[in-house]
């Protein structure tokens, strides 16, 4: 079977108010990029990954006009994917939902959220002191995390956990100053996201259940100074510190970067830094599991353009790798 994840960036511009796709010639979100270049490109990705089943990240919008499983479910139809039905969890007001697009001939999944004194429900409150001054502080997903119950056709269960946590960027930031105490304060508050759902883990590593976690933590190891302040990415929260294999996740391309943190780095995003006039890559999409799983040899792989040969060698590929997203799928092939 192949899993997947992939942010796509602002996909609900891609669709009208019925839940239709929109090709025609106006501009997507994306710099340059018509709506009909974006929409092709990702028909086009998607169809080379031919993933059973894809954590969307950045799917289209859930609110009262709009359905963000039924344009998911267009999306499919109007490329002929497999992955025909769509699973939304909590909608949020973003535009910005977290989705599972999967293939009904191979498992069955449901939106199946838990709840539990040490880890409330993903759209709940978590309370923690978050700044060390004795005060418990309120804790809040703007994106709730996707609790996906899935079972493949041979009767093999597995816990998804699909995530967008929250960005440590400093938007809004007037000067230097203002840029690191928002810095400062949004890694609190992703550090405490990923305390809660790293809460979530344990439950069911502890159970013996079978967890894969998927997304974009817009964190990594040793991706930028502030982590120092803190001691720990929140990917490596999320991960475990723990020396029991059985209550640890894995995901290789973390632990090549913690293993060799001035080694090459694998990357999954690509942004345009403006004021530098350059690109900047990061490690910021993962697909971790537990180790029952690990334990079958899994194999992941990041789509990268330019880092991954069969998707250089492509140019159809390439291009549209670059066109549709300033994020790149991150696959994993596992016998379940």
């Amino acid at each position: 079977m192949r899993f997947a994840t992939y942010n796509v960036e602002w996909f609900t511009y891609l669709f009208d108010d019925k839940n239709d796709l929109v090709q025609n010639g106006t501009w997507s979100s994306r710099y340059n990029v018509t709506k009909a270049m974006q929409a092709q490109a990702l028909g086009l990705i998607f169809q080379a990954m031919d993933a059973d089943v894809v954590m969307v990240i950045e799917a289209p919008d859930s609110s009262p006009s709009r359905s963000g499983r039924v344009a998911l479910e267009n999306f499919a139809e109007h490329f002929g994917l497999r992955t025909t039905q769509a699973l939304v969890g909590f909608a949020n007001d973003t535009q910005q939902e977290i989705a599972l697009l999967y293939d009904p001939n191979v498992v069955t999944a449901i939106h199946d959220p838990r709840d539990s004194e040490a880890a409330p429900r993903f759209d709940a409150t978590f309370r923690m002191d978050l700044d060390i001054d004795a005060k418990m502080d309120d804790v809040v997903f703007s994106k709730p995390p996707l609790e996906v119950a899935l079972t493949t056709k041979t009767g093999a269960q597995v816990r998804l956990i699909g995530a967008h946590l929250k960005s440590k960027a400093p938007h809004g930031a007037r000067n230097d100053a203002d840029a690191m105490r928002i810095s400062i304060a949004n890694r609190r508050k992703q550090l405490a996201q990923c305390i809660w759902l790293r809460a979530r883990v344990s439950e069911h590593l502890s159970a013996g259940e079978s967890v894969m976690v998927l997304g974009d933590f817009n964190d990594g190891p040793g991706l930028d100074s502030y982590e120092k302040l803190f001691g720990r990415s929140g990917v490596e929260i999320v991960l475990g510190q723990t020396d029991d294999p059985l209550l640890t996740l894995t995901d290789p391309h973390a632990q090549a970067v913690m293993t060799h943190p001035f080694g090459a780095r694998p990357t999954t995003s690509r942004f345009y830094v403006k004021p530098e006039k350059r690109y900047l890559n990061a490690l910021l999409d993962y697909i971790m599991v537990s180790a029952d799983l690990a334990a079958k040899s899994p194999n992941w792989h990041i789509w990268h353009p330019f880092d991954d040969p069969n998707c250089w060698g492509v140019p159809e590929l390439r291009e549209a790798l670059l066109m549709a997203s300033d994020h790149f799928p991150v696959t994993l092939d596992i016998d379940l």
